[in-house]
């Protein structure tokens, strides 16, 4: 039996996804059959097709997928698929306004889901800057929202931007 620490880098061999009729993600791991399976990004801000940790219904590791581009397009489809639902996003496409009032940093974004409002009580705890430009935003009740690179935005989302990054 491997030790709890043990990290197993799956290959594309041996690992097969699929659906069940009510939407689960299972397949093959290793040469046995999951029912349900779960997918977690190991560095969730860093990489988001790669290092994605395989762990069945327990919750148990399985296996490190390296890259999703490694498997099979099927199995590859259906990961991108579930990491979709899992590290839901709405991504910014612009900034309309920041503003301070009463202790509350107010935002009105736009997404490429609509329009959106978020609340937070100081900045330092609710934004996250992984690098490139890109800004990951919660609200006090952990809505999330990513810019992938706030230097790419119109101007008028630029500046609303400017004092704050």
């Amino acid at each position: 039996m491997e030790q709890q620490f043990d990290i197993r880098m799956l290959m594309k061999t041996e690992i097969a996804l699929t659906r069940n009729k009510g939407g689960v993600l299972q397949g093959m791991v290793c040469g046995k059959r999951h029912e349900e399976l779960i997918v977690y990004r190991c560095f969730p801000f860093q990489y988001e097709s790669s290092y994605l940790s395989i762990r069945d219904a327990k919750d148990v590791e399985l296996g490190i997928v390296r890259d999703i581009g490694e498997l099979d397009p099927e199995s590859a489809a259906e990961l991108e698929k579930e990491l979709q639902l899992r590290y839901f996003l709405p991504k910014v496409t612009r900034v309309d306004r920041v503003k301070n009032k009463s202790g509350l940093w107010l935002w009105e974004l736009q997404t490429h889901l609509g329009p959106t409002r978020l609340a937070m009580r100081n900045l330092h705890e609710h934004i996250q800057y992984p690098g490139g430009g890109r800004i990951i935003l919660t609200d006090l009740n952990g809505k999330r929202c990513e810019i992938t690179d706030w230097q790419a935005l119109d101007s008028h989302s630029r500046k609303q931007l400017e004092e704050i990054v």
